[in-house]
């Protein structure tokens, strides 16, 4: 997969995305991330990429032609467009998965007060990751690739490993132990280590009821 960032700060999403998985999926060849700066596109020496916005109000807005331009160079035949802002849909395990299908996804990350409205519509899908503000689309996009990136093909090493996961199902995933057996006075459930992977699955489907009822009922009416 190949994936353009159009942002103001390409660093804090480069970053964010060279360790641990991630990282391994760009060494490998995976994931192709590349970055595009909108200031490269602007019309004067100091690369101005924002300006005040109409009708007052504090904060600044991405200009709208330095935004365009950037989207310009990486858009290609078949490029999925991904605006990042607080207004759009919110980001889900079902979005991820068809994100992951996508063979090229271009990132529009807005900073200061957003990106100029008019934006908008080059977009085919404008995305939020949570109801709440951010100093910009940076760490939303950082997340999003995370997710997705990692249900490509090849890059978790076993295949199953994104099948019985937290919001793969309707349920929250059962706990997980590991060793050792006793950790300061506290045991792992003996259903664990019996051995029995009828008597596991059952345990683990309960508990995974349980916490769905605990921390997020609102799963369960979704299942019913």
């Amino acid at each position: 997969m190949r994936i353009d960032v159009i942002t103001l700060f390409p660093r804090s999403v480069d970053e964010a995305l060279s360790e641990s998985i991630i990282g391994r999926a760009r060494g490998e060849g995976f994931l192709k991330l590349s970055f595009v700066n909108p200031r490269d596109f602007s019309g004067d020496r100091r690369g101005t990429a924002d300006d005040k916005p109409y009708g007052g109000g504090t904060g600044m807005v991405m200009m709208a032609e330095p935004v365009y331009q950037a989207l310009k160079k990486v858009k290609q035949k078949g490029s999925f467009t991904v605006l990042l802002t607080p207004k759009g849909r919110p980001f889900t395990q079902k979005l991820a998965l068809s994100l992951a299908k996508k063979k090229r996804l271009i990132f529009i990350c807005g900073h200061y007060e957003g990106t100029d409205e008019r934006i908008s519509p080059l977009a085919d899908l404008e995305l939020s990751v949570g109801d709440y503000v951010l100093t910009g689309g940076e760490p939303a996009a950082a997340v999003v690739i995370d997710a997705v990136t990692r249900l490509i093909p090849g890059v978790l090493k076993k295949a199953d490993a994104t099948v019985n996961e937290t919001f793969t199902g309707s349920l929250l995933e059962a706990p997980h132990y590991t060793r050792p057996a006793l950790w300061r006075g506290k045991k792992v459930p003996a259903v664990l280590l019996g051995g029995n992977h009828a008597l596991i699955d059952n345990w683990r489907k309960t508990k995974a009821l349980e916490l769905t009822k605990k921390y997020r009922p609102d799963l369960l009416k979704r299942l019913r």
